[in-house]
């Protein structure tokens, strides 16, 4: 009989660019990060996704998405949690160097959960 594996679910504000390429790994994987994206940061809040894609994304891209998935729990342990700002602005801050092996403890799909225009 398997175990199921504990999961901790993250958001990810996202453009349209980022989520194109999320769509074609079938929902499974987020894309490598350009040179001057060193760092993937998840968040670990909706309400702090949605203000970044709403005030942000939209205005850089043109649309914003909120994106919902989960990860390993256990192999979340390595990355300490960053308070961005407020309380409740809060990060995982994954090496670009790691976002092959993150994505490889992602459990089921990513879900784009609110979009804004």
């Amino acid at each position: 009989m398997s175990r199921q594996r504990e999961t901790t679910t993250l958001w990810r504000p996202t453009g349209p660019e980022e989520l194109e390429l999320v769509r074609e790994s079938g929902w499974r994987a987020w894309p490598p990060r350009l040179p001057e994206q060193p760092i993937f940061y998840p968040v670990l809040n909706e309400a702090y996704a949605v203000k970044i894609a709403r005030d942000w994304n939209v205005k850089h891209d043109g649309a914003g998405y909120v994106t919902r998935f989960e990860v390993e729990t256990e192999f979340l342990r390595r990355y300490p949690v960053r308070q961005a700002g407020g309380e409740t602005i809060l990060e995982l801050w994954v090496p670009a160097e790691e976002l092959e092996e993150f994505n490889a403890h992602i459990v089921g799909d990513i879900a784009v959960v609110h979009e804004f225009r």
